[in-house]
């Protein structure tokens, strides 16, 4: 995770940063300005009422009449009823506020999540981009929403605080003014070491997902390799470390805040001293004393607020860093200005532009390495695949077959050379173009939660009931959807748990029919599954694969025979290429694979008929 974290955790709070959530914020403007208005009208309630109890001990306590009290209830009352209306404003307001802040920058960051190219997902954990799209938006959206309540109340108490206490008795309010200086210098030596540790907190927190999320997600595997108390002793070394640091957290706000309500009984107890020497012995007027004793117990609890909010825009900072970084992650893969003008993108295509695809393939002296680094995995490497051919790709472990069907996607491009679809380099056209041509069925493909029937639908939403159940036919999934308890309206589970290998491998054979690829690539699709699902699976793709162009990377070799073209890659080449008879004849690599693998075949069909009863 050190590869894509930000590691430098001392970094002071930059407005600039800030600056970056200001179109997700703008929406919200209106909100935030009348919860703005009402704290400025809370806090003159608030700055009010001290100076109507003074009034009442000078005109109505000391000289012991009950001149004006009736007066002296009503403006009490209608100052408690404006607070009332303030605080209910207020309070819808700033939950908008909250809200839309929050569903803003969360569906910008999911709009970005679907633009980024294949590599970011191979790179970055699911917990990094969890968190980043739940927990840190949360934590933006609720302290700017109460954040600038909190402040504008704050701010404006204060101010109308310091201006009524110099009216009333300057050298009182001097005193409890000199306070402010050693308070400004607490809050600024705390800031920088409280952001440090949010940032190492929120880089494990962020950990800690993305463990629970492995965790979850491989459970069987764990229970299977029995490795639940190495999984559990990682885990805790994660949390262990978060304690850690959460409880430095809680030592620097422990000697933080009792050190703002220090200051702040320091500033009462001179104002008692000073004030009472003034009725005692200079004959002062009590109400002044009164009033101070209001404004210096509640001036302190509006700066400690102001302290606290600056101390989590200073922790908040950080999950601002983690948002705006991903949301300026750049895709790997993009189209060109003239492409989008012409074809448009992703979420605006101009269908009425796009050419229809045949299905040629071409590979013109690519060559390419991973964006990572590293040695090229293919040199020079030409290939011509005309439209409606089935090419069949096999060859070991890293020889580079994922590599060239990755590159047919557009899921990564040629470092050098040219990749041609229909005569022209793809990317001078979309990606969305290509993509909504192709069919990908992966060796272990994934489903959405929800039903059978909508898992097909994905292939063409706008498809109906029929369609789906007429491309669930057509690969021989319809009598097998028949036997499960809802049959087409059976929900999957996360992920497509509930259903087997074959049964997941089949669903998708009926999306990727649905969707009518013109080019279809298939990845090892048969390699985990039983021979009975396997010979299924096999008439499914003899199916899915008539006239159209077919990448299919093959595991097992015997069943490939039926292929147009079979490519032997090794290292990034084709090191053989033709017919199975024509490449069995010339008794090669390929043929070294096929009758290695069919010994075993023939060995592990023999073993299975002793050992069955």
């Amino acid at each position: 995770m050190a590869d894509f974290e930000d590691l430098d955790y001392n970094k002071p709070i930059s407005p600039a940063v800030w600056k970056k959530m200001a179109p997700f914020i703008a929406p919200q403007k209106w909100n935030l300005i009348r919860c703005a208005v009402l704290m400025l009208s809370a806090a003159a309630v608030d700055v009010i009422l001290p100076l109507l109890l003074g009034y009442a001990i000078r005109n109505n306590i000391e000289p012991r009449s009950s001149q004006g009290v009736g007066r002296l209830v009503a403006a009490a009352l209608t100052m408690i009823i404006i607070q009332g209306i303030n605080v209910r404003f207020f309070v819808a307001n700033g939950i908008r506020a909250e809200v839309g802040i929050v569903r803003t920058i969360r569906n910008a960051v999911f709009y970005h999540l679907q633009k980024l190219s294949l590599d970011y997902y191979n790179k970055t954990p699911v917990g990094y981009m969890m968190a980043r799209t739940h927990s840190d938006t949360g934590k933006i959206g609720e302290l700017v929403a109460w954040g600038v309540v909190d402040f504008s109340w704050s701010v404006f108490y204060c101010v109308g605080v310091i201006i009524s206490m110099f009216l009333v008795h300057w050298r009182l309010a001097l005193i409890v003014c000199a306070t402010i200086p050693p308070l400004a210098l607490f809050t600024w030596f705390f800031q920088k070491r409280i952001l440090r540790v949010n940032r190492i907190l929120r880089r494990l927190n962020s950990k800690m997902t993305g463990a629970m999320n492995e965790g979850i997600t491989g459970a069987r595997t764990v229970k299977v390799l029995v490795t639940q108390e190495q999984s559990l002793r990682e885990y805790g070394e994660i949390t262990g470390e978060y304690r850690q640091y959460a409880n430095q957290m809680a030592r620097l706000r422990s000697i933080f805040i009792p050190l703002v309500l220090f200051i702040g009984s320091i500033a009462t107890a001179a104002v008692l001293g000073y004030g009472g020497h003034e009725i005692v012995f200079l004959g002062a007027d009590l109400s002044v004393l009164a009033i101070f004793l209001q404004y210096a117990g509640g001036f302190f609890d509006p700066i400690q607020n102001i302290a606290n909010i600056l101390t989590d825009f200073v922790s908040t900072q950080a999950n601002v860093e983690r948002v705006s970084g991903l949301l300026e992650q750049a895709p790997l893969i993009t189209d060109s200005d003239t492409v989008v003008e012409k074809y448009g993108d992703t979420f605006n295509p101009k269908r009425e532009n796009w050419e229809p695809i045949r299905g040629e393939v071409e590979f013109r002296d690519v060559t390419f390495r991973y964006p990572d680094g590293g040695d090229n995995v293919l040199e020079h490497f030409n290939l011509r695949v005309e439209a409606g051919t089935y090419v069949a790709i096999v060859g070991e472990t890293g020889a580079g077959k994922s590599t060239l069907v990755n590159l047919v996607c557009r899921f990564f491009e040629p470092t050098q050379g040219r990749l041609l679809i229909d005569g022209r380099d793809y990317r001078e056209r979309s990606q969305h173009w290509l993509h909504s041509a192709l069919g990908y069925v992966l060796q272990s493909p994934h489903l959405f939660t929800g039903s059978i029937r909508e898992n097909i639908r994905y292939g063409r939403l706008a498809a109906g009931d029929r369609e789906v159940e007429q491309a669930a036919e057509i690969v021989h999934a319809g009598k097998i959807i028949a036997k499960l308890e809802k049959g087409y309206d059976t929900e999957v589970g996360e992920g497509g748990d509930r259903l087997s290998t074959g049964e997941k491998q089949l669903i998708s054979f009926a999306r990727a029919v649905l969707a009518d690829p013109r080019i279809f690539i298939l990845d090892e699709a048969t390699s985990s599954v039983d021979t009975e699902m396997e010979m299924l699976l096999q008439h499914a793709i003899s199916r899915l694969l008539e006239g159209r162009t077919s990448f299919v990377i093959a595991h097992r070799l015997s069943t490939i025979r039926g292929a147009d073209t079979i490519l032997v890659v090794h290292d990034g080449r084709i090191i053989e290429r033709g017919t199975h008879g024509e490449l069995m004849a010339a008794r090669g690599r390929y043929y070294d694979l096929y009758t290695r693998q069919f010994e075993a075949e023939v060995e592990e069909k023999i073993l299975q008929t002793r050992t069955s009863p």
